[in-house]
């Protein structure tokens, strides 16, 4: 049997005994950390199918014996979380949007060495990063512009996180200056180098940070408790609080009726929820993955 060879310097070397046993060892151990990663996720999935005597019975599995669809229904059907679906979804894409167009437009000078006072400005958005005016001040501030009871409420006030920004900053300076000067050269402006230039070349901080903005307006409850008061503005993680503290206090009649139907009336509606709650922000991984990486190391780490 062939030696396994590695290529090192555009030279293929033979791996030795001990090289194998250590590759062997690393993958092991990745694939522990990663199964102990996946697999709670799993049981919940598992759990939300499943029956209560069967949740009670085992402490794990990824399989439910019996399948029973009761706690998705009792979830849909009492709470409005269909509703708090697409209240999130806008929220989400109106809120990303808005949040990556000042970011983009805001980070685009500030990594440009002739701007003036950059620093200054540079400076002010640090500030931000370490001090802050408190809830009560911001619900003061809130009421005073007419922005409770709106998604404006949780939009406006965090337009530019400055950590994201500069990222997105970082990524900027380490675009090749020679681009600037070729498009100068060929009669555009700032603007077209920015929109035609600048912006194809970052889809992967663009992508990164977007999932950032995406994964915070989603995951967004305390913001939503506080400055939202009509209920049909609810996101998702506000039905979801909802519908959890109701299962915890089912009535007998209702727990009779999830009984003799085999669906459990506690356990498998918090597990249902989170999925609900998961699944959809997590499709959107697949779509960044390739560019994630590349996206917050670069800007993080050029400049």
């Amino acid at each position: 049997m062939a030696k396994k060879q590695m290529v090192k310097n555009g030279v293929r070397v033979k791996k030795s005994v001990g090289d194998r046993i250590v590759d062997v060892i690393i993958y092991v151990v990745l694939g522990l950390i990663a199964l102990s990663t996946v697999a709670p996720f799993l049981y919940v999935i598992a759990g939300s199918f499943a029956t209560e005597k069967e949740l009670t019975e085992k402490a794990f599995f990824i399989i439910p014996t019996t399948w029973s669809l009761n706690a998705y229904k009792y979830a849909i059907n009492t709470a409005n979380i269909l509703r708090g679906l697409k209240n999130s979804i806008i929220l989400t894409t109106l809120g990303t949007l808005m949040c990556m167009l000042f970011s983009l437009t805001f980070a685009y000078p500030l990594s440009k060495s002739h701007f003036r006072g950059r620093n200054w400005m540079m400076n002010m958005v640090i500030v931000t990063m370490l001090f802050g005016g408190g809830m009560i001040p911001s619900y003061i501030v809130y009421s005073a512009y007419g922005l409770l009871d709106t998604y404006w409420a949780l939009i406006l006030p965090g337009l530019i996180n400055p950590f994201n920004m500069i990222i997105i900053k970082k990524f900027f300076q380490g675009l090749p200056t020679e681009l600037d000067e070729a498009s100068y050269m060929d009669g555009a402006n700032d603007l077209q180098i920015f929109t035609k230039v600048a912006l194809p070349l970052s889809k992967p901080v663009i992508a990164s940070i977007s999932l950032f903005y995406g994964v915070g307006f989603w995951n967004d409850y305390f913001g939503s408790m506080i400055y939202l008061s009509s209920a049909e503005k609810y996101p998702i993680q506000i039905q979801l609080r909802s519908l959890i503290l109701l299962s915890s206090s089912f009535s007998d009649a209702v727990m009779d009726y999830y009984d003799l139907n085999g669906a459990p009336p506690d356990k498998a509606v918090k597990m249902a929820c989170t999925v609900i709650a998961t699944v959809p922000i997590l499709c959107v991984y697949p779509f960044v993955q390739k560019y994630f990486t590349k996206g917050v190391m670069v800007g993080a780490v050029k400049g």
